[in-house]
């Protein structure tokens, strides 16, 4: 699962992915309506790979309770972040059985299942999924085309040592005709 890039923005529903960068924002797209808008640099917002749980012991990233949470759910969305509070922490505890439950608030716990509905919607959990197993037959591939690569790797080297000798050739020309 791969969240890199896709971010929180205080102020607004939602997460968003960043698409460019501009001089004095980024231009992030909606994954509910994939509506793009700049965020400026007043904007409070936070990327979801930076962000973990408080456990008793280290803190947990997101990334790796979604892990969690998608082995346990499967191909299914995870519990409505508008439950009863209490049917979310007893999920959340099957997860992640020592989080700090005074240091994470209920607001804290919704807002995580909230994000991962979203996520899901967006496909961002499912596409993961399919990469994983696209990579096996990938990395099968590979291993066939591995005899090629160096091949296309030396003739790449030997045009850069030809295209090296030439431009240096031509400088002590340029500079003689300049004297």
């Amino acid at each position: 699962m791969d969240l890199s890039g896709i971010i929180s923005i205080s102020g607004r529903p939602g997460l968003y992915k960043v698409i460019a960068q501009g001089k004095n924002s980024i231009i992030v797209e909606s994954l509910i309506d994939k509506k793009r808008f700049p965020a400026y640099s007043s904007d409070r917002i936070s990327a979801l790979e930076d962000i973990s749980i408080y456990t008793m012991e280290e803190d947990k990233p997101l990334k790796d309770i979604y892990t969690d949470i998608l082995a346990k759910i499967g191909n299914s969305e995870a519990p409505s972040h508008k439950e009863d509070i209490t049917t979310l922490q007893e999920f959340l505890v099957d997860i992640l059985p020592n989080y700090d439950d005074e240091r994470v608030y209920p607001s804290d716990i919704k807002k995580l299942f909230q994000w991962y509905n979203q996520l899901f919607k967006a496909g961002v959990i499912k596409q993961e999924e399919k990469k994983e197993e696209k990579k096996a037959p990938a990395k099968k591939g590979t291993s066939t085309s591995s005899a090629t690569a160096p091949k296309k790797k030396t003739s790449a080297t030997t045009k850069k040592t030809a295209a090296k000798k030439a431009p240096a050739k031509k400088a002590p020309a340029k500079k003689k005709e300049t004297k």
